[in-house]
Order: C-alpha cells, then sequence, then structure tokens
C-alpha cells in the first residue's frame, strides 16, 4: 500500500528521519516545518495522512489539528500526533482535538506504520464513497442533510472477562452509550451479537477466546466487517506485537490498560463519528444508486437496470427452466395524450405500473423500457405460463377503466403483449427482438391481445 503522507515538525533531524522510515516503505512524504506551512500544504497536496509535532512554535500540533479538521475539504485526512509529552491529559487533548491517533516519541516505528497502514487503509475506503456520491451530484440527485455529530449515543458491545476492567469500562462509557458486556462466551456466540453494534471492544487478554481471532473473524464476516473495533492492550512487549498485528488485520483503534476513561471516552468519540460519517456516505450512494436505476415517472426499475439484469438472469438459466419476457404496450396512448392531455396519460402509466407489479411474482422484475413501454422478465418460466401470465395482465388492464383526475374521471385502457421464450445459448438481444416481433403481431391483430413469438 502507499499513499501520500504530510509531515509537519520544527526539528529538521526528525523530519528526515521520518522521511526516510516512511519512504522506505514506499509512502510519498512532504514536509512542513511549522502548523502554518502545513495548513497550506494540506490545502494544496490533499495528503492522505498527516503527521503533526505537537510542541512547534506560533502553531502548535493541536491547534493545527483543530483548523484541519475545521475545514471541511481537509476534515476526512486522518490525523496522527506525535509529541514527547506522556501525560494522559495531553494524549485526551489531542484526540479531543480531532486527531485519530497520539503517539509518543521516540516513536516505535513498528507500531508507527500499522497505525499508518490503518488510518490509510480506512480513508481510501471513504474517499471512494466520496467519489461515487460525487458522481451522484453530477446527476443531479438531492442529498440528505447530514446527520447532526453532537449527540453520539451508540450500542456497545464489551468482550472483557475480567471483572475490575469491565467495571472501570462500563463506569466510562455508560454515561453516554448503552454498553453490553460479555464475559464468557465462545467466538460464535460473540459475533452473534456485533452486527447490531455501534462499536465493539475487545481485550487481548481474554482467557477462553483468542481476541485477535476474533478480530479476524469479525473482519471477515460481511455482517460485522464495518463495525468499528477497539482493542484493549494489556501494557507489555508481547501485547504490543498483537496490537500490531491487531492494527494489521483491519482494528480501528487500540487503548492501552488500565483504560484511562477520558481516553477512552475520546477513542470512542472518535470512532462512532467516523461510523456515523461512513453510514451516511454509504446511505447517501445507495440512494443515488437506487434513484439511477429507478423510473422516476412509475417507480419501476428503468431500462438500464432491466438490460443489465436480464443479462445475469439468462446467464444463470438453463434450457430446462427457460426465461420468458413480456413486452408490453399501451394502445393508442397517443390518443389519451392528445384527447385528455400529458398529466393524465402520466397517471395511467403510474397506474398501469402498480397493475403490472399486482400480478407479479416477487422474483419477476418490471421496467419502464420507454415511453408507453414495458417489459417483463419471469425467470424459470415457459412459454405457456408466460401467456397466462400476460392474459391475466391484459385483463387486469382492460377490465377496469382508470381512474384519473379532471374531467377525464375514468379512461379506459388496453394494451397488447408479445412473449418470448429464451433457448439455448439465447442472448438478450435476441430474446428482445423475438418479443418484439410478437408484439407486433399482437398490435397487426386489433390489440389488446398476447402473442408468442419462441422461435427465432
Amino acid at each position: 500500500m502507499t499513499a501520500r503522507i504530510l509531515v509537519a515538525d520544527d526539528e529538521q533531524m526528525n523530519l528526515k528521519l521520518l522521511e526516510a522510515k516512511l519512504g522506505r516503505e514506499y509512502f510519498t512524504v512532504m514536509t512542513a516545518g511549522d502548523g502554518e506551512s502545513a495548513l497550506l500544504r494540506a490545502q494544496e497536496e490533499r495528503p492522505d495522512l498527516i503527521l503533526l509535532d505537537a510542541m512547534m512554535p506560533r502553531m502548535d500540533g493541536f491547534e493545527t489539528c483543530r483548523r484541519l479538521k475545521a475545514d471541511p475539504e481537509l476534515a476526512h485526512i486522518p490525523i496522527v500526533i506525535l509529541t514527547a509529552l506522556t501525560a494522559r491529559a495531553d494524549r485526551v487533548r489531542g484526540l479531543e482535538a480531532g486527531a485519530d491517533d497520539f503517539l509518543s516519541k521516540p516513536v516505535d516505528y513498528t507500531a508507527l506504520l500499522a497505525r499508518v497502514r490503518s488510518l490509510v487503509r480506512a480513508k481510501f475506503v471513504a474517499d471512494e464513497l466520496r467519489l461515487r456520491l460525487e458522481t451522484r451530484d453530477a446527476l443531479g440527485l438531492a442529498r440528505e442533510p447530514e446527520l447532526d455529530s453532537a449527540s453520539l449515543r451508540g450500542r456497545l458491545l464489551v468482550v472483557e472477562d475480567r471483572d475490575i476492567e469491565a467495571a472501570r469500562i462500563r463506569d466510562a462509557l455508560s454515561g453516554e452509550h448503552d454498553v453490553h458486556r460479555v464475559s464468557h462466551a465462545g467466538e460464535d456466540d460473540i459475533v452473534g451479537l456485533v452486527d447490531d453494534r455501534d462499536l465493539v471492544a475487545i481485550s487481548l487478554a481474554l482467557r477462553e477466546v483468542d481476541g485477535l481471532r476474533l478480530c479476524a473473524r469479525l473482519r471477515g464476516a460481511d455482517a460485522t466487517r464495518r463495525v468499528p473495533v477497539l482493542i484493549l492492550v494489556p501494557d507489555t512487549p508481547e501485547q504490543h506485537r498483537r496490537r500490531d498485528t491487531g492494527l494489521e488485520l483491519g482494528v480501528n483503534d487500540y487503548v492501552m490498560r488500565p483504560a484511562d476513561p477520558a481516553e477512552l471516552r475520546a477513542r470512542v468519540r472518535t470512532q462512532l463519528r467516523r461510523r456515523r460519517a461512513e453510514q451516511w456516505l454509504r446511505r447517501q450512494y445507495r440512494q443515488g444508486m437506487e434513484l439511477a436505476m429507478t423510473d422516476s415517472l412509475t417507480g419501476l426499475h428503468n431500462r438500464a437496470y432491466f438490460e443489465a439484469h436480464l443479462d445475469r438472469v439468462l446467464r444463470r438459466s438453463d434450457v430446462d427452466k427457460p426465461v420468458a419476457m413480456l413486452l408490453l404496450d399501451v394502445d393508442h396512448f397517443k390518443a389519451v395524450n392528445d384527447r385528455h392531455g400529458h398529466v393524465v396519460g402520466d397517471e395511467v402509466l403510474r397506474e398501469l405500473a402498480q397493475r403490472i407489479e399486482g400480478v407479479l411474482r416477487s422474483v419477476d422484475l418490471a421496467a419502464r423500457y420507454g415511453g408507453e413501454e414495458f417489459v417483463i422478465v419471469l425467470p424459470d418460466t415457459d412459454g405457456e405460463t408466460a401467456i397466462t401470465v400476460g392474459e391475466r395482465l391484459r385483463g387486469e388492464v382492460a377490465d377496469v377503466p382508470f381512474t384519473v383526475s379532471g374531467e377525464a374521471g375514468r379512461v379506459p385502457v388496453t394494451v397488447s403483449i408479445g412473449i418470448a421464450t429464451s433457448m439455448a445459448d439465447d442472448g438478450a438481444v435476441s430474446l428482445l427482438r423475438r418479443a418484439d416481433v410478437a408484439l407486433y403481431r399482437a398490435k397487426n391483430a386489433g390489440r389488446d391481445r398476447v402473442e408468442l413469438q419462441s422461435k427465432a
């Protein structure tokens, strides 16, 4: 993994050492000698991660961090503060300023590199979501407002089998969050509890379960891979190595035990804030995809989605389980528009879409193909069954006039339907062509009828 890292420190020796260490790991490094220069370089270069020395002249690392996080264009860049300060109050101060981590000097480069890789991975995921959201914005699709991050109450799961440590964690977090503790349970049981949680905290000193193996399982399962994981690490050299392994596995953050309450709260808030932001990004993208795949008038899928879906359905089908396609066209729809206006015409199309959906199975797919044409895909359906579905749909339309607004009141509507069923090695184009031939046969035969075209 490579990334662009900005290092800010007023000591040239520190800059050169960090530049050399990071460069050896194939990171691209840019440097700044003070906080103001770091702000300017960040605005110009948009790095993937920023390392800040806490004790710089004029503008220290804490203030630089606050200003970076206050800029909407830079706030998503992860920041690690490096300092010789060792008091936990300083660490909490850095986290509350918006830093993603606070590492003490002299720097443990193994720990630093593990943290850098972990933060860069998370940023790359968020960057991809932002890029997709920008594409969504370019289509003119509205966003929902971003959630107010002032309230970050979360549902937390704490996996800790030592009562004293568990009580300390609960006391620190229960005022701000809903905390559920698991003390003695197997991996399967724990994994089953995680998917509806906002964060899980796992001790690396569990007596019956390997904490790192549990972290790996959470990162490997679809239901839990995005839930933030914070590990509770005993302060021993062996556990420091396990901490670094945890970061490589995808753990989001860690707290050294015994956990300082203020630091624990600050780290949990940081993870919850990031989770809410990622959930918002994913939700906006998902909604944008839904809008991009949906016909805005009828609410059915649009032509682009239908074509992609049909290709997948045909690839999965075989001779014994053919795919049936119904191509439907509203008879004399131009006359409806000419006589009653386009508003009434739109109402007819919307109600027709509802009637189509009313006769289909959950596995079937209906889409607006264009204008007054609709297409329906029926997986695992032979020609005889497809004709039955087509006749039922034709009757649903013809037997009950459409209720519309204005003086028109109720408008009689009929449809013509062409059907084709897939054959060996069939493709979407040939299947659609045969359905189109059947549709024109239905129109030429007097409309308000169903025709099957099963051969090329």
